[in-house]
């Protein structure tokens, strides 16, 4: 299959009129898994975690990636107490902050992107499983202030991602419909909340396994925002139908 062929395969030309997009942060509107995983890996290696042998890539993409801070509280420090382990994420969210505030890159394409957005005039949020400390530094950084129209802390909902609700609230906020919205998410987790919402999900597989993403259920998977692939599936969105006259 060639390139072209690829991308015309690729479609959301069922959700016209195309109404709304959600946005995933952590990976998606920018490439913060890998210091997301630099923090990880030092403090726990600090803490003697897996015999103080630093975690790989492989361990953070499959066990900590996308997660809660909630659910990774039960993952990783079983035996701890619930205080020393929200103590430890805590710290390394900052960790995580002081890293992003001198490394942090936008995904690439994600201006054109959002350029793209506001010139269809569709309505946008952000639904993030990261702590709001983090949104607040990430969101500004990015130059998305005036962009998002509201932005889902997953804390704020009854049920974090894999779970709809983060994605459901975003639905109710913009006064929109599932079938004319779709997600972008890299995360095994967020897309399957996503698909959970009712909507497809469009994968970002810059850090993440193409077929982990697959297999949770994406439509399809771009590397970044600048993927031809992408940018097919939009172009295809933008064509108004034909609009026949009864003789």
């Amino acid at each position: 299959m060639t390139k072209k062929q690829g991308v015309l395969k690729c479609s959301l030309s069922f959700l016209a009129p195309l109404e709304a997009i959600l946005f995933d942060i952590d990976g998606t509107i920018c490439d913060s898994d890998p210091l997301h995983y630099y923090a990880f890996r030092d403090m726990l290696q600090e803490v003697g975690f897996n015999g103080g042998v630093p975690i790989t890539e492989e361990f953070f993409i499959k066990t900590i990636s996308g997660k809660h801070n909630v659910n990774l509280a039960t993952i990783l420090f079983p035996d701890w107490e619930p205080q020393r382990s929200q103590k430890f994420l805590e710290d390394k969210e900052a960790y995580f902050r002081r890293l992003a505030s001198e490394q942090l890159q936008p995904m690439n394409g994600l201006h054109k992107l959002c350029k793209w957005v506001e010139e269809q005039g569709l309505r946008r949020a952000a639904v993030t499983s990261a702590p709001r400390s983090n949104v607040e530094l990430l969101i500004p950084m990015l130059g998305l202030s005036d962009f998002f129209e509201t932005i889902v802390i997953g804390s704020d909902c009854e049920r974090v991602k894999p779970f709809p609700d983060p994605y459901l609230k975003a639905l109710q906020a913009l006064q929109v419909s599932h079938k004319h919205t779709f997600v972008f998410e890299d995360s095994v987790s967020g897309i399957k909340a996503g698909v959970a919402a009712g909507m497809p999900v469009v994968g970002l597989a810059k850090r993440n396994p193409e077929k982990l993403l697959a297999a949770a259920g994406a439509s399809f998977v771009i590397d970044d925002f600048d993927d031809p692939k992408l940018w097919g599936v939009l172009e295809d969105l933008q064509r108004k139908p034909e609009v026949t006259t009864a003789t």
